[in-house]
């Protein structure tokens, strides 16, 4: 036993045989560990992720697996080191492992939080997949870039600080740099926060149909820097997103009916009893057309005009597309002069009746 334990304390590379071998088993076990855990991980997951509804804690699970495995294996190699833990006179490199060791773990904290950052956002692109906004497509992935490079600075800074280096000065010439572009990218940060506007407030989709004081038409694209308008010209107007987001939109495609207003003039000769019935026959036509929303509309007498007795038409359509719409006005007119030629009642046109005085004078011719 004794000679065993002087075996032990025999010294190789000024570091006894013992420590030698404990480091070995410590780094077998790390080893082990890491195999363990990528055997057993997707096990212990399916059953932790299987307990909750929502998918945030699978992606988090399934980002912190590789991350994990490295973590494990340099814990590993951090131990043995300290176990070794040779001469600094002869070796000194349990500082620059412990060095390095910060700087690995920092970096595969980083690997983390990226692998992170692709799964929510491979979340919410699902998400906004199944909304009618295309906005919100093209937003996920704009703000998973952003975090991207906030994160890869933000590591590479913690690394410089943790190897000894001052950032203070580094930190300064970028908050002026960033002030700098800040400057000069003003205005496309503008439309940047427009376009963020424009997807929380939702005035609008792509294919609706929208109207300014300086533009009318169908939105066909929505863009981070601007919003593209098909105008009823066939035109394509590009408005800057942080203008069209203090402008007043009016909707047109937001109204689930479509409106008709419209005058119908008959002739003075007209009477009292057919204009009554002339009424109660559109009232029927409009109660009995399938296109006709029967929740308010209007038939009314209301207006001895120049030329023509004026009967006042105020109703709206089932459907708001534009083909649809004029179909039913269409039918609807039609069944008008169908119903009035029944009647034997005519249509007023501007006229003027001149009425001419012949007066007679004594005397001689």
């Amino acid at each position: 036993m004794e000679a065993w334990l002087a075996t032990l304390d025999h010294p190789i590379l000024d570091i006894p045989l013992g420590r030698w071998l404990l480091a070995m088993l410590v780094l077998l076990a790390a080893v082990g560990a890491q195999r363990l855990f990528l055997k057993h991980f997707h096990l212990l997951t399916s059953k932790l992720a299987s307990r909750t509804e929502t998918l945030l804690d699978d992606m988090l699970l399934k980002a912190s697996e590789r991350p994990a495995r490295y973590l494990l294996l340099l814990i590993g190699i951090l131990a043995t080191m300290h176990i070794l833990n040779p001469p600094k006179a002869a070796f000194p490199i349990v500082e620059l492992v412990d060095q390095a060791g910060k700087i690995v773990s920092i970096a595969i904290g980083v690997w983390f939080l990226w692998r992170l950052i692709d799964g929510l956002a491979a979340y919410f692109s699902a998400r906004a997949r199944r909304t009618d906004s295309a906005i919100d497509d093209q937003l996920v992935p704009f703000i998973a870039k952003t975090l991207k490079i906030f994160l890869v600075i933000t590591g590479l800074l913690v690394i410089a600080q943790n190897m000894g280096y001052s950032v203070s000065g580094l930190i300064a010439s970028l908050g002026i740099g960033g002030i700098a572009v800040a400057m000069a990218a003003r205005d496309t940060i503008a439309n940047v926060f427009g376009s963020i506007m424009i997807l929380v407030d939702r005035p609008f989709m792509v294919g609706d149909w929208i109207k300014t004081d300086a533009f009318e038409g169908v939105v066909e694209e929505i863009g981070f820097r601007s919003t593209k308008i098909r105008t009823f010209a066939k035109t394509l107007v590009n408005v800057p997103n942080s203008h069209l987001a203090n402008m007043v939109i009016d909707n047109i495609d937001a109204r689930h009916v479509r409106r008709v207003k419209m005058r119908i003039g008959l002739t003075y000769d007209t009477t009292p009893a057919q204009m009554q019935q002339a009424i109660e026959g559109i009232e029927r036509i409009l109660a009995e057309h399938p296109g006709v929303d029967q929740h308010y509309k209007l038939v009314k007498f209301d207006e001895f005009e120049a030329s023509s007795l004026s009967i006042f038409l105020y109703y709206f359509t089932v459907s708001k597309v534009w083909e649809e719409y004029l179909q039913v006005r269409q039918e609807v007119n039609m069944q008008i002069m169908e119903l009035l030629d029944q009647l034997g009642l005519e249509f007023a046109f501007p006229s003027r009746t001149v009425y001419l005085r012949h007066e007679q004078t004594g005397g001689s011719h």
